[in-house]
């Protein structure tokens, strides 16, 4: 509804059977016409599938890391990872980044080995948060805002705040999906990209022992980390 409907909506003068409302009631009629069309206009807009941007993303991303830092003990690793599975599945595009850090040697990869390659990449991926937030002492995100990044992507800047170290700068780099923005990558320090340096280890560890052994140490990176991580909790 545009500005001069609205005016016209509150503009109109209430009757009651053809006969001009009391003052006060005219007045109160009219406000409360306004606020009804005020608070349908976001409505009307989210319902033509508005977009929101990257923003809500991130924080559902850093509302769930909270949640598993403020309860890993309680949860321990098994609990933190089940917590953060759904959601870095939702938030960041697995495959995409998974494709790309195999670098030049996707192409070579036949449709097997590319889905058993994406499974061994999500799942290490999955057990490295579980393992890396695993504690709670004050810590906290900041959304510094966002801006436009090359082939339709953009930049969302954050910071971890540590009340007990050193405060981390974290840029999300976002593309539209079908439905919704998802991660590509993420700068540690602003500028560090993790998925250059993941490309960089895992060409090195292809060229050197092949998809078969890159796989297997993948898996049995996220299969250490969940034993030693249990062993530590009954330890407790």
């Amino acid at each position: 509804m545009d500005s001069a409907c609205i005016f016209a909506a509150v503009s109109t003068t209430p009757r009651n059977n053809g006969k001009p409302l009391p003052l006060g009631l005219a007045l109160a009629f009219r406000l409360a016409l306004l606020a009804a069309v005020v608070t349908a206009v976001p409505l009307q807009s989210r319902a033509e599938g508005e977009d929101t941007g990257p923003m809500p993303t991130i924080e559902k991303l850093h509302a769930t890391l909270l949640e598993v830092m403020k309860g890993a003990r309680t949860l321990g690793y098994e609990g933190r990872r089940k917590l953060l599975e759904p959601t870095l599945d939702r938030t960041m595009d697995l495959a995409f980044m998974a494709e790309k850090a195999a670098g030049k040697y996707w192409k070579d990869f036949s449709e097997p080995d590319r889905a058993r390659w994406v499974t061994a990449f999500r799942g290490n991926t999955i057990a490295n948060y579980a393992g890396r937030f695993d504690g709670f002492s004050g810590q906290s995100f900041v959304t510094n805002g966002d801006e436009e990044s090359p082939f339709d992507t953009r930049l969302v800047k954050t910071t971890l705040k540590d009340p007990t170290g050193e405060d981390v700068q974290l840029n999300y780099r976002m593309k539209k999906g079908a439905e919704e923005w998802r991660i590509i990558d993420i700068y540690m320090h602003g500028t560090v990209s993790e998925l250059a340096l993941r490309r960089a280890e895992y060409s090195s560890a292809l060229e050197r022992d092949g998809l078969d052994k890159v796989i297997e140490n993948l898996q049995g990176q996220a299969a250490k980390l969940a034993g030693s991580r249990d062993s530590e909790a009954s330890e407790q």
